[in-house]
């Protein structure tokens, strides 16, 4: 097997501009609809819509390698980092801090180089035990051979199908050198498609012992903010090839097998980021009815508990409201949940569902 890194003329991609004309045209004309979208929202519903999509993103991003991450803690960290007043944060553990740390500086920061000791920061911060699950791993610094050629596989161990063999660590000076030299040069006509071919270059070269999925994912939404000229995200790509990580991994595989001519890749890419940009509709809807459910019911007297719970659905939640989840968002006694829970039956603003089953769950009463 030839992988693409062992081409003579790697790494010289190329695409055919023709083919991606229509769908770069149709994802930048959906890049700006949205923008000026959230422009005419106000500052209020712009941050919340920010923070949603970000929390979104960070919680994806790691879901694709198989780590599931706690989503307050996550919101908490980044409302703390960009001073936005969510009322009470969850303190966040350093693995959650580090994820948030880096795509913040990858987004906020979009205009600074990409540097070898950038990348040593993200990939420190996404690892500050220097263990990945249970075993260690080297932290901010190239990976080596130590224990023979780095390969992406799958299936059990003694039956495992190879999908990808990565380029030697001999190679990964000059490897990044190349790459980052391209990065920061003016060399793609449009940085959609940049984003696009950092993604799939970087993954390629995997140059880190573990993190090489969220870091590509990272440059390229850095590339992305950098094609927007704006720090603020209402997309998340993260999400999207979440939803798509079959094809997402398959594609890369027939990449990495095949030649340097990845329009395929970039047709892949271009639509997946269009779908991304799409389904930000739900993440509106959700603010956009957030914001007439509060204008409906100012001035309605609420206590803590009950405003902390009343905007979960609106936030995200997932599975069903109970009076025993509601003690566990809130940290109190089953008791006090359920007096919360009644006092907003009695006011007509939760009801109960109709489905039944064992525990009686709750969905917000109609508002509009």
């Amino acid at each position: 097997m030839t992988y693409v890194h062992e081409l003579s003329t790697w790494p010289k991609f190329s695409w055919d501009l023709a083919k991606l004309a229509d769908p770069l045209a149709t994802v930048r004309f959906h890049q700006g609809r949205l923008l000026g979208r959230m422009e005419a929202l106000g500052f209020e519903l712009r941050s919340q819509a920010l923070l949603q999509t970000l929390t979104t993103d960070v919680l994806k991003s790691n879901e694709i390698e198989g780590e599931k991450l706690d989503k307050d803690q996550v919101r908490s960290s980044i409302a703390r980092r960009l001073g936005m007043d969510i009322g009470v944060l969850t303190p966040a553990e350093r693995n959650v801090e580090g994820v948030v740390e880096m795509m913040l500086d990858a987004t906020q920061n979009y205009a600074l180089p990409l540097t070898t000791e950038r990348l040593f920061g993200w990939h420190a911060a996404l690892f500050p035990t220097a263990r990945s699950g249970m075993h260690k791993i080297k932290v901010a610094m190239w990976r080596d051979d130590s224990s023979g050629p780095m390969r992406v596989v799958s299936g059990l161990i003694g039956k495992e199908k190879v999908h990808y063999e990565v380029p030697s660590a001999d190679r990964l000076g000059d490897e990044m050198d190349a790459f980052l030299s391209w990065f920061n040069g003016d060399n793609v006509g449009d940085l959609v498609m940049k984003a696009g071919v950092a993604h799939l270059w970087f993954v390629t070269i995997h140059p880190f012992d573990d993190g090489n999925g969220r870091i590509a994912r990272a440059i390229a939404d850095m590339t992305l903010a950098r094609s927007e000229q704006s720090k603020q995200r209402f997309y998340s790509m993260s999400a999207q090839i979440r939803e798509e990580r079959t094809e997402y991994y398959n594609i890369l595989e027939s990449i990495q097998k095949g030649s340097l001519d990845i329009t395929d890749w970039l047709q892949w890419f271009l639509a997946c980021l269009d779908r991304a940009i799409g389904s930000t509709e739900t993440v509106l809807g959700d603010i956009l009815n957030k914001a007439k459910f509060w204008e409906k019911h100012a001035g309605v007297p609420f206590n803590d508990r009950q405003r902390e719970v009343l905007n979960k659905p609106f936030d995200g939640f997932e599975g069903k409201l109970t009076s025993s989840k509601w003690a566990k968002i809130c940290k109190c006694s089953q008791d006090t949940a359920s007096r919360d829970i009644d006092d907003l039956l009695q006011r007509e603003i939760l009801i109960k569902e109709p489905a039944g089953g064992r525990s009686t769950n709750y969905v917000l009463a109609p508002f509009e």
